[in-house]
């Protein structure tokens, strides 16, 4: 089993309702990945499906991907390709679920959302929304799930 240091929240970065696993999987291997992008989606009725095993590295975030389980849902993008939080209650309830899963078989993991990850460009600690290179999940995941 992989040492996991992260659960990392993701957004698909694509409309709500035309985002389909089929479409992700597609995509990925357009653009070379062997692996997905994601080990589980949370779709907007609330099914969650695993796309990839979790001892298997998926491609979350460039250069921690070895440490990190990646869990997605399905929307981010609103019709004008803007980004916003648009789950739906169902894919709340479904990600908190599955959040809480996954930290209570991995305890030491850190839940942080995409966003997280970005450079501390004025190296004041802290990295602020300014200094987002995206904005995925399109909100605060290390907040929303601080008390699990």
């Amino acid at each position: 089993m992989r040492d996991i240091h992260y659960i990392v929240v993701h957004c698909t970065a694509t409309p709500q309702k035309t985002t389909t696993v089929e479409k992700l999987r597609t995509h990925w291997k357009q653009i070379g990945w062997n692996a997905p992008g994601y080990h589980y989606i949370v779709l907007p009725n609330g099914r969650i499906e695993q796309l990839c095993e979790e001892d298997r590295i998926a491609n979350g975030v460039k250069g921690y991907n070895k440490t990190t389980l990646h869990v997605a849902y399905a929307g981010g993008l609103d019709h004008n390709g803007q980004p916003i939080d648009n789950r739906t209650e169902q894919q709340k309830a479904a990600l908190y679920f599955l959040v809480e899963r996954l930290k209570s078989k991995y305890p030491n993991a850190s839940i942080r959302g995409h966003r997280d990850f970005s450079p501390d460009l004025n190296g004041d600690g802290v990295i602020s929304e300014h200094e987002f290179i995206k904005q995925c999940p399109c909100f605060d995941a290390a907040k929303e799930y601080a008390g699990i």
